[in-house]
């Protein structure tokens, strides 16, 4: 019988973190070992999301979870605050990160895959784990070697913090590995109110819409002579993320180094 990946759920009281308890608990290649919130502390983990009791009771903070957990891989869906203090505590314990947050800067990517490679360790920091949303980014950048021109659009909750987001920063950059930078627009425009125009990116614009009643969607939007194409994902649930999460918790025990972006784990 091969064993099970032990995974470690940080942020397990929120409401990704929840989802990825369930995933864990649903998945017969996969064992909950540890699960960290400090607001759901000494709660087990299977009640707390509803599958009954598991037997694994909720920690209040990262060291205490990892002390005797033995994990394998930890998940990670907690803030950018706390996420790369986070990471490097579970390499230092050995154990593999796998981070929904965005937030980290290249110097801090780089300390980390560092640390990955010294103890053969494999990692993903990852903006998105929506499959759909992989094969968005990557066929809008695609699309951008053909129709130069374009602009982005995302649309999440008035309740999230960043803006724009991770998932279209990360678009943005597949698309500059493939454009050119080029500057759109007429060059005697003018903003009459400041931020009309939204972000701009290497030539082009990414437009961030925070509305109550939205989950999560992007658009990205190209313009030639006589058309537009338009490429957009629609996610409605957070449960669409756990598929990704569970290749990404597979793949990380595969390899050693940091790696950014879901896309490079994808078969």
């Amino acid at each position: 019988m091969v064993d099970k990946i032990r995974v470690a759920v940080i942020g397990a009281g929120g409401r990704m973190g929840r989802e990825v308890v369930k995933m864990v608990l649903q998945d017969e290649q996969l064992e909950l070992a540890a699960a960290v919130s400090p607001s759901s502390a000494g709660i087990d983990a299977g009640i707390l999301v509803g599958a009954g009791a598991c037997g694994v009771t909720i920690s209040p903070d990262l060291e205490a979870g990892l002390a005797d957990a033995r994990a394998d891989v930890m998940v990670d869906f907690t803030v950018p605050q706390a996420a790369y203090g986070n990471t490097k505590t579970a390499i230092l314990h050995g154990v593999r990160p796998v981070i929904g947050t965005t937030g980290f800067t290249p110097e801090q990517i780089d300390e980390l895959d560092k640390l990955c490679r010294e103890r053969e360790l494999g990692g993903l920091i990852a903006p998105n784990f929506s499959i759909g949303a992989i094969l968005m980014m990557q066929f809008a950048a695609q699309a951008s070697k053909y129709f130069p021109h374009l602009e982005i659009i995302e649309y999440h909750g008035d309740q999230k913090l960043d803006a724009p987001s991770g998932t279209s920063v990360k678009t943005a950059e597949l698309i500059s590995e493939v454009r050119q930078e080029l500057r759109q627009g007429n060059p005697k425009e003018e903003e009459t109110i400041e931020g009309a125009r939204g972000g701009y990116y290497n030539g082009f614009r990414i437009h961030s819409v925070r509305l109550p009643g939205v989950f999560a969607q992007q658009e990205v939007i190209f313009g030639a002579f006589g058309q537009t194409l338009k490429i957009r994902h629609d996610s409605y649930d957070r449960a669409g993320y756990m598929p990704g999460v569970a290749v990404a918790v597979k793949k990380v025990m595969t390899y050693s180094g940091l790696i950014y972006g879901f896309e490079h784990v994808m078969d």
